[in-house]
């Protein structure tokens, strides 16, 4: 039969670094927040191979939001592989803290086996 406690809550993850976070919060804004300030780009002038202004500066933007969503992804991934190692490394004493508790079959209710 189970027991009605619940189980701690288990950490999959170790402490949060806040850099990658920030770092990867402000490129994402950025990609997000520039391309939508049209006042900022609504003019014909300059041309660029014969585009107006308008249009080749959306398009510029394309490459770079890909860019800085690349870099965003690759500091997230190398983030979370070392919140992950944070807890394998962590060895038998870290293990110790975040196992799941034994259960004691003494405390069966009297009932022998």
């Amino acid at each position: 039969m189970q027991s009605t406690e619940s189980l701690p809550d288990i950490p999959t993850r170790g402490p949060a670094k806040p850099l990658p976070y920030v770092i990867s919060g402000i490129a994402l804004a950025i990609a997000i927040i520039l391309p939508l300030v049209v006042p900022m780009y609504a003019s014909k002038t300059p041309t660029f191979a014969g585009f107006p202004f308008f249009y080749w500066y959306q398009m510029l933007w394309v490459p770079i939001c890909a860019v800085l969503i690349g870099i965003s992804y690759i500091l997230m991934t190398r983030e979370d592989r070392r919140r992950r190692a944070v807890l394998k490394t962590a060895g038998p004493a870290g293990a110790g803290r975040h196992a799941a508790p034994e259960t004691d079959e003494s405390h069966d209710g009297g009932a022998e086996k």
